[in-house]
């Protein structure tokens, strides 16, 4: 069934959340801080092997060079010079503020925090792009479903340690992993091997900045630079 990785993926999210909120009425605030650092590094570490996989070439004689560098400049240059001046991580914190207000959670001061950060983690990588894409042409969710399990304890880990706001990353996880199923058919004709490896590589690039604000406190606008992940398209197209 096309769409169940998705499905599937967005309830692992709210049940991660849900025990990560139900762990946390009996966290000390020193744990819950080892675990957003906890998980930061993971997600460091996540980001970092994804990019190398994209840009290190092994030679049959065990040499080491590199690809891509420039396609990763080009990307987050100017993808983020686009991001900014639409200045979307700060849409993305109000649509976490509406949200907060609906719920009256006005005292929950790490509510937004933690749904941009969520939202950021589980929506950017090649995993949700390459899941998605293969769940909307063939009915294959095998890769969402692994996404789904790394999500339910990413989710949990930082549902524990941020609160309610994580839990409401469900949402654009589901509007945007369930857009690209839906429109997998009408894009499956320009989508190549090589695109996709692009995606994943600058997708891992960002995954890493995600991991540098979970562990040292935000220090780049992640939001900002997402429109980089359209560089490698319309490098490949053209």
């Amino acid at each position: 069934m096309k769409g169940l990785g998705t499905l599937v993926n967005v309830l692992a999210v709210l049940a991660g959340g849900g025990i990560g909120l139900i762990i946390k009425n009996g966290l000390k605030q020193r744990y819950s801080d080892i675990l957003t650092q906890g998980c930061g590094i993971a997600t460091i570490f996540i980001g970092i092997s994804g990019a190398l996989q994209g840009m290190l070439i092994v030679g049959q004689d065990g040499s080491i060079s590199t690809q891509k560098s420039l396609l990763v400049i080009l990307s987050l240059v100017i993808g983020g010079l686009v991001g900014e001046l639409a200045n979307i991580e700060v849409h993305i914190e109000e649509m976490g503020e509406k949200i907060k207000r609906m719920l009256h959670g006005k005292s929950d001061s790490r509510f937004v925090d933690g749904f941009v950060t969520a939202t950021l983690i589980i929506c950017i990588g090649a995993m949700a792009v390459v899941g998605s894409i293969q769940d909307g042409l063939t009915g294959d969710y095998s890769m969402l479903f692994a996404k789904a399990l790394l999500d339910f304890i990413i989710e949990m880990v930082l549902a524990a340690s941020m609160g309610l706001g994580v839990l409401f990353s469900a949402l654009p996880l589901g509007i945007y992993q369930g857009g690209i199923t839906l429109f997998a058919a009408l894009i499956a004709e320009y989508m190549t091997d090589a695109m996709i490896a692009d995606l994943s590589c600058i997708g891992s690039v960002l995954i890493f900045c995600v991991g540098i604000n979970l562990t040292f406190g935000k220090k780049v606008r992640v939001g900002n630079m997402l429109p980089a992940l359209l560089i490698p398209v319309i490098y490949n197209l053209f």
